[in-house]
């Protein structure tokens, strides 16, 4: 069995998700990687690592789609990089608990490229509304489809 990794584009990643990712890989002993352009703490003993990436624009994304392998989950609220994951063979997870999938992500790009549009515009449109439990579950359920599927 090959082993599959979880990759967190960490900067922008919720707290409360990284503490569900990193206590799902203690229990199924997975390895498991925070990439991000600022360290991020870690709990003592744990199975995962840190990768600190330059402080330039994508670096934390380029890096994560350099390692990924089919198969490999990565989580992300950054629609560009799951799609170069999911072209890679990867699976893509938003820290909401939306999985990214070939069939969804180019209308989603092209909602993303929309959106930048508006705001490049001066039209304000909000960002999305606070992380709350019913997203934490709906992350959580998707992990367990995942961990499942290994």
């Amino acid at each position: 069995m090959t082993t599959r990794q979880i990759w967190i584009d960490a900067d922008a990643c919720p707290n409360v998700i990284k503490e569900v990712l990193l206590r799902a890989a203690e229990r199924n002993t997975l390895d498991i990687t925070l990439v991000a352009n600022r360290p991020q703490r870690l709990p003592a003993g744990s199975r995962a690592r840190m990768l600190c990436v330059a402080a330039t624009p994508d670096a934390a994304d380029n890096e994560i789609v350099r390692r990924v392998a089919p198969g490999d989950l990565v989580v992300t609220a950054d629609i560009p990089l799951a799609a170069a994951v999911l072209e890679r063979g990867g699976c893509a997870l938003n820290p909401r608990g939306e999985r990214y999938d070939s069939a969804t992500i180019k209308s989603r790009l092209t909602m993303r490229d929309f959106m930048e549009t508006l705001r490049a515009s001066g039209i304000q449109s909000g960002g999305p509304a606070p992380l709350g439990p019913r997203e934490r579950q709906m992350f959580a359920n998707q992990l367990q489809l995942w961990l499942q599927a290994r």
